[in-house]
């Protein structure tokens, strides 16, 4: 259903994106954002499946800046891997890879207002964008890895926020969580009984009951927020 584009940052940088097109007149444009293994595809799926229902969707390569074609599964060696290069891109000075996640959602806006969604990283990433890029109406981050902790907590959302955890998360306490929804009563928190990663279906943490859940949510407050 779709394919890669390149799109380019304020600062000139280049880099690709995988574009998936609705059927017919888009609703709106949802932004993609990866977990730590790759615009992958899991991650191309997953923007399929938010063209099917009718939105632009955009997933941007957030590792082209420190190397190029990321495609990584899920075993050991894959997971040390996207560790390695999700520390990398965290180090770059500032402002990292928030331009490429600007440029993303620039390239959505032609389809209307704009939605931003992420997975692990990715979710942690979808929480900084909704505090601090431009274009954006609602964001919606699934068990984001160091969203729960104060540097992050400290963040003011711009606009509406849905956050998914799972409750059996090893990287998210649940205490952390907690304090996450205590310190934010503007986000709606949704905690399920499941492990981290649990949207992804080749993962062996995938639960399918919390992943069908949470995708009813979050196209309901895409549907709420981008009309």
């Amino acid at each position: 259903m779709g394919s890669f584009i390149d799109l380019k940052a304020a600062d000139g940088f280049v880099f690709p994106a995988y574009v998936a097109q609705p059927a017919g007149q888009p609703k709106g444009g949802v932004v993609v954002l990866q977990e730590i293994f790759g615009v992958n595809s899991h991650i191309r799926a997953v923007a399929d499946g938010y063209a099917q229902e009718g939105w632009l969707a955009v997933a941007p390569s957030t590792f082209h800046r420190v190397k190029t074609g990321v495609e990584l599964g899920y075993g050991q060696d894959d997971m040390a891997a996207g560790m390695a290069l999700k520390t990398a891109v965290e180090a770059l000075p500032a402002p990292g890879v928030m331009p490429d996640i600007q440029a993303a959602i620039n390239h959505a806006a032609q389809a209307g207002k704009v939605g931003i969604v992420g997975y692990c990283w990715g979710g942690l990433l979808t929480w900084r964008a909704a505090c601090t890029l431009e274009g954006l109406a609602a964001a919606s981050p699934y068990y984001g890895g160091g969203m729960t902790t104060p540097d992050e907590v400290a963040r003011r959302p711009k606009v509406p926020v849905l956050a998914h955890f799972g409750d059996q998360d090893h990287w998210i306490p649940l205490n952390s969580v907690e304090a996450f929804a205590k310190a934010h009563p503007e986000v709606q928190v949704q905690v399920y009984h499941a492990d981290h990663g649990f949207n992804c279906d080749q993962r062996g943490s995938w639960d399918a009951a919390a992943a069908k859940l949470a995708r009813e949510r979050t196209l309901a407050f895409f549907d709420e927020h981008l009309r």
